[in-house]
């Protein structure tokens, strides 16, 4: 059979198709190590790992007991191209959490290399690493001293009694969510940023969208851009005013203005909004969801000394833990965590909740009893600790202390199965606690 010349036949498929497609086989090569992983594109989470961010009420689903291992630590899934390691045990996830030479928090290198803008962009103390992190943490840490916020007891205190003055309003039944546990955080997180009135109705919705991941990346990332959008511009108008305001936003551009422009300072107060609400909302309805089942420990809220109410509020936050997971790690290096091999670029995420449950170092059920279980991780460990910490302390410590002594005999108002819990989240919550405030009077 005569061919064209310079063309030979090799079966069906001539040299130069095979060149062609050798050629194109190449340029798809190329063109696939140049795309970066991007996590704000990803629109649903591998299904071997989405039991991290699931519950049963407020216990763990069972797939991540079974994914326990003596080391605590184990592969769960790839994502984007990467290994992904998850650590479920008390002794390990501390370990991983204050190896900042050994782990990264920065989270940029997997969003993808396109321009973003200033609102998309990752900022604040989460993700970021050292010299960053620690520069801006350092321009936060002294506001947030024992002494600097021992200022917002009283108002605290004035916030939780009028939203119990509401819940009486509008008893006898009420949506504790909606009422009490949203109401106190917001306005005191609110009154810390010193954002002024009319700002706080376009605020409030953009808390839980942040966290809820059954849209993947996708949506977790577009609501923080939202939420970043309006506090970058809420310090926008702030430095514009002088910074005459009272609150922390004002604060800090009076002492750091000169250094910081207005999206540092709005990613700064995104991460204290994001720490300081959905997060101590969360862990309100929760707790008291869990106090409402043991009647005794919720009745020494009441009529304990200062010890044991501490006592209730660290138990509260071992057991409950609403915030799921850490912010992830990234292995700078090969290294050993236990006997598995994390290789250099792995993510590595660490279950608070499975660390704060690990059955060799807690008791499975809550008991706020002295010395029965061991130091938490609910606010992180490490470098990265939640900086937030005490004042959330007093948060719970003022909330839980007056609802239980202005409703001694709060109860649920529905069934337990009634209740909705968070379906895929990095921080667990319910959607309603509809509660009765006070005994049912009898033929009522």
């Amino acid at each position: 059979m005569a061919h064209r010349s310079g063309v030979r036949s090799t079966g069906c498929v001539t040299t130069t198709t095979m060149a062609r497609v050798r050629r194109t086989a190449m340029r798809w090569a190329v063109r696939r190590i140049d795309v970066q992983p991007d996590l704000t594109s990803l629109e649903r989470l591998p299904a071997e790992g989405r039991f991290v961010l699931q519950r049963d009420g407020v216990d763990p689903v069972p797939a991540l007991d079974e994914a326990r291992t003596a080391d605590g630590i184990v592969h769960v899934t790839r994502m984007l191209g990467l290994d992904v390691w998850l650590v479920t045990g008390h002794d390990a996830a501390r370990t991983v959490l204050a190896d900042k030479d050994g782990f990264g928090n920065d989270v940029r290198h997997l969003l993808g290399g396109r321009p973003r803008s200033a609102a998309e962009q990752v900022g604040g103390l989460g993700m970021t690493d050292d010299p960053e992190h620690g520069r801006l943490r350092r321009v936060l840490t002294p506001e947030f001293t024992r002494r600097r916020l021992a200022r917002l007891e009283e108002p605290i205190e004035r916030v939780v009694a009028e939203a119990l003055d509401d819940m009486e309003r509008h008893g006898p039944v009420v949506d504790l969510v909606e009422r009490f546990a949203f109401e106190v955080p917001f306005r005191v997180i609110c009154d810390l940023l010193g954002l002024p009135e009319v700002d706080r109705v376009a605020f409030r919705g953009l808390g839980t969208a942040r966290f809820d991941m059954r849209a993947g990346g996708r949506g977790s990332f577009g609501a923080a851009a939202a939420s970043r959008t309006f506090l970058i511009a809420a310090v926008g108008r702030e430095r514009a005013r002088g910074a005459v305001g009272e609150g922390l936003i004002a604060s800090l551009l009076r002492e750091h203005g000169d250094d910081l422009d207005d999206v540092e300072l709005g990613g700064l107060a995104d991460g204290l909004f994001l720490g300081g609400y959905e997060t101590s909302a969360s862990m309100l309805s929760l707790g008291t969801y869990v106090l409402l089942r043991d009647p005794a420990s919720y009745a020494l809220l009441r009529t304990g000394d200062g010890a044991v109410v501490d006592g209730v509020v660290e138990e509260l936050l071992r057991y409950v833990c609403p915030v799921q997971v850490a912010f992830p790690r990234f292995a700078r290096r090969d290294l050993l965590v236990g006997s598995a091999r994390v290789k250099e670029g792995d993510v590595v995420m660490v279950s608070l909740t499975g660390a704060n449950r690990d059955p060799q170092a807690a008791a499975g059920s809550f008991d706020p009893r002295p010395g029965r279980s061991p130091g938490h991780v609910a606010f992180g460990h490490g470098a990265h600790r939640c900086l937030g910490a005490e004042l959330a302390r007093m948060e719970l410590r003022a909330a839980l202390t007056g609802l239980a002594t202005r409703f001694p005999a709060l109860a649920l108002a529905v069934g337990p199965e009634e209740l909705r819990f968070s379906e895929l989240s990095a921080v667990h919550g319910v959607e309603a606690l509809p509660v009765r405030l006070h005994e049912a009077s009898p033929g009522s």
